[in-house]
């Protein structure tokens, strides 16, 4: 203890005079083959300049720091030790070791003596392009402690590649090889101080922590690393207090680190510091690529008791495997009430819920709030919510993950569309029965009526054709479906409409007595050619719609929870010009059936096909604006239905009474009971024009009365009165014609 003593007192003594000589600036010094450089800072400042400006020279240190001298201390006995063992046979260290004075810029005076040529007259460092052959003063430095310093005696050391090993520089920016290719230290950097101070923070729960930092490069750039890092885990740092970077205050946490300095024979000493081993008792340690030492951190808890501030060692940090090693389950469990202390503002948000910072004075402090519709969190605290994918995925309110649309199309085991299926299907059953009864019925008047059987096969095949396109509305679209179906459904019941059409205009030409519009009749009367061209039209319209723009299968990805598949018809005009043809023909044909709607009870077809028609017109005028505001799966229903009750109007309105008389009326489906019902509504007809007549006669014998009582009347008026006369006459005989030609007359219709 009494050698301690005396040698601070040598110490301070040596170190308090001013420099005046080279020498003086030296604060321990011993000859030696090798010799080793030391950077420590054994006092705490340098005194203030009293001049102003001040002269460019070393000032006097001042604040002895005990625990920075035993480490000088601990520096001289290692070279001391392996001088006297047999570890360097014939090789004696030296070493010249500086006080920095917590100052960069002595540290940087002592640094450019280390870098000076060995055994020369002068104190100089000579300049080179190549430095591999230069001999300095020293072979290696050790030191400095703090990183501010460290870093520009690096800058400096690495022009030489001298090697550099650090006792307590933890700068994460030293690991940069490309800027400190010399650097090495025996401590973790800070990038592995932070993350275990984080993962710490992380384990006990805490997501609200303020940070105390020393103002210098090594405080600033930890605190950069580790708010990083804490942002990472969710850490809200709430303040931050940064103080000045030197201390006198021996209170604070005295950082004693104690480091054994094994030096090799000096050629390539830099590359055999990388690759050298060191054991300690049961531990290996080695330097990294980065030149830091593969050593952790010893988690101490500061804990008061019974008024005393007591430090307990909880676990060891290994910076390896980013785990804490604990020493026995004792100090486990101390590390685990950890998280009874509390350190938080606000309360855990849960998965499926974000953050809302609330107005408060903290940033840390905020609400939790539920993540809306096709958004969510799957992890605690997030600051915002994840969007789905709107098009495949969707979520609820407060969701933690997304989940997959459903796929959704009118399917076969839909209850609409059974039942729809199911009418379709009765409908087939009813044309199927149709047809036979009419097969079996052929030679009766009321089937010759009808236009004969292969009409009425024609129009009975429409139908079916009709019914069975509502089966390619239903189950998963397909292109082929998507295609067939508009087209199929618009060619068959053009062509039922077409040949419904010729049907109304033979009836009307056969009990028209109006010779002009009988030979109107007869020269437009061309059932075939009318046919073909009528079906032809719509099979061009539809042929073109396919080739360029056919219906395709589309995912409608519109509502939130479903995609539903459904057919994209392409072309709105083509499918629009599809149905407005069709719209045309069936208003031509109700034309021609409301012109012969007053014909025989037993011919009166027209009638029939009128009210088909109208059920025609009123079922697609309704489905307009419905199909335009309906929306999903069940789109395609709406057109089955127009479908179902177009095509139920006009197969009841032009079949069913005709078998209503063949099954329940058979007395009226006679030849004779025909040409009875077509005498008398030719004799009915007669008769109406025989009024006609005599009333015509009555208005022309009173025109003729009141010419002659006007005699006197001046010569143009009577003119007027000859020429009225000369109308009535004209009249008088084209009536009395038509009745002629009218009572003989005995029609038997073949339509």
């Amino acid at each position: 203890m009494a050698l301690l003593i005396i040698l601070i007192t040598c110490f301070v003594i040596i170190l308090s005079q001013t420099c005046q000589t080279p020498d003086d600036f030296v604060a321990a010094t011993s000859p030696g083959h090798i010799m080793i450089g030391g950077l420590f800072a054994i006092h705490e400042k340098m005194l203030p300049s009293e001049e102003y400006p001040r002269r460019p020279e070393i000032r006097k240190c001042v604040g002895f720091e005990i625990s920075i001298f035993l480490q000088t201390l601990a520096m001289i006995h290692s070279i001391e030790m392996i001088n006297n063992s047999t570890l360097l046979s014939g090789v004696k260290l030296g070493y010249e070791i500086y006080d920095t004075c917590t100052e960069v810029t002595v540290a940087m005076a002592a640094t450019l003596r280390f870098l000076s040529k060995l055994n020369f007259s002068g104190e100089f460092v000579e300049f080179k392009c190549n430095y591999s052959r230069y001999m300095p003063r020293v072979k290696a430095v050790i030191g400095a402690g703090y990183s501010e310093i460290t870093m520009a005696v690096s800058r400096m050391l690495s022009l030489q590649l001298m090697p550099q090993v650090s006792y307590e520089s933890t700068a994460e920016i030293l690991s940069d090889k490309i800027r400190f290719p010399s650097f090495l230290r025996t401590v973790p950097s800070d990038f592995y101080q932070t993350k275990a101070m984080a993962h710490l923070i992380q384990k006990s729960g805490w997501n609200w922590i303020g940070t105390i930092t020393t103002d210098d490069d090594y405080g600033r750039l930890a605190l950069n690393t580790f708010a990083i890092q804490a942002a990472a885990n969710n850490v809200c740092i709430a303040f931050k207090e940064i103080f000045p970077a030197f201390f006198s205050d021996n209170t604070i946490e005295v950082r004693i680190n104690q480091t054994l300095e094994k030096i090799i024979a000096e050629a390539q000493l830099l590359d055999v510091l990388k690759n050298m081993t060191f054991t300690d008792e049961n531990n290996s340690f080695h330097f990294d690529a980065n030149g830091d030492l593969n050593i952790g951190y010893d988690v101490l808890l500061w804990k008061e008791i019974n008024g005393h501030m007591t430090i307990t060692m909880l676990a060891e940090y290994d910076l390896q495997n980013d785990v804490f090693i604990f020493t026995d389950q004792g100090t486990k469990n101390e590390f685990r009430n950890l998280k009874k202390i509390e350190s938080k503002c606000s309360k855990e948000c849960s998965p499926g819920q974000m953050k809302k910072t609330t107005k408060s004075q903290h940033t840390c402090c905020y609400e939790c709030v539920n993540c809306p519709e096709n958004h969510y969190t799957n992890q605690t605290d997030m600051d915002r919510c994840l969007l789905c994918n709107n098009e495949t995925h969707w979520a609820p309110v407060r969701s933690t993950t997304c989940y997959e649309k459903e796929v959704e199309f009118l399917s076969w085991d839909d209850s609409l569309a059974i039942l729809l299926l199911g009418l379709s299907l009765l409908g087939i059953l009813f044309v199927l029965a149709i047809g036979i009864i009419f097969t079996r019925n052929l030679n009766t008047p009321i089937v010759k009526s009808s236009g004969g059987l292969t009409v009425c096969y024609v129009i009975l095949l429409c139908h079916f054709l009709n019914f069975a396109s509502t089966g390619f509305f239903v189950g998963e679209p397909q292109n082929f479906t998507c295609q067939t179906r508009q087209t199929l459904f618009g060619v068959s019941f053009t062509l039922c409409i077409s040949c419904i059409l010729m049907k109304s205009l033979k009836i009307l030409l056969a009990f028209s007595f109006d010779p002009k519009l009988q030979n109107f009749l007869k020269c437009l009367y061309k059932p075939v050619p009318i046919i073909l061209t009528c079906t032809g039209v719509q099979v061009v319209i539809c042929t073109l719609w396919l080739i360029y723009a056919a219906p395709v299968v589309e995912e409608n990805v519109s509502l939130p929870r479903v995609i539903i598949l459904e057919c994209e018809e392409g072309s709105i005009l083509a499918f629009g010009t599809m149905l407005g043809y069709i719209a045309i023909l069936a208003f031509t044909c109700f034309i021609f059936a409301f012109k012969g709607r007053k014909l025989p009870e037993n011919y009166n077809e027209a009638k029939f096909i009128t009210f088909g028609m109208l059920i025609y017109f009123i079922a697609w005028i309704t489905f307009i604006p419905v199909y335009a505001n309906t929306f999903g799966k069940y789109l395609p229903a709406v057109e089955i239905i127009v479908i179902l009750i177009s095509n139920y109007g006009i197969l009841c309105c032009t079949f069913f009474p005709k078998c209503y008389v063949i099954l329940w009326k058979q007395e009226t489906n006679t030849k004779s009971a025909f040409l009875q019902m077509i005498y008398s509504y030719s004799s009915h007809s007669a008769g109406v024009l025989a009024m006609s007549q005599a009333s015509l006669d009555s208005a022309t014998s009173s025109i003729m009365r009141v010419n002659s009582s006007t005699g006197g009347k001046p010569a143009a008026s009577q003119k007027s009165k000859d020429l009225q006369t000369q109308a009535f006459e004209h009249m008088h005989r084209e009536n009395s014609l038509r009745i002629y030609k009218t009572l003989p007359r005995k029609r038997i219709s073949s339509i």
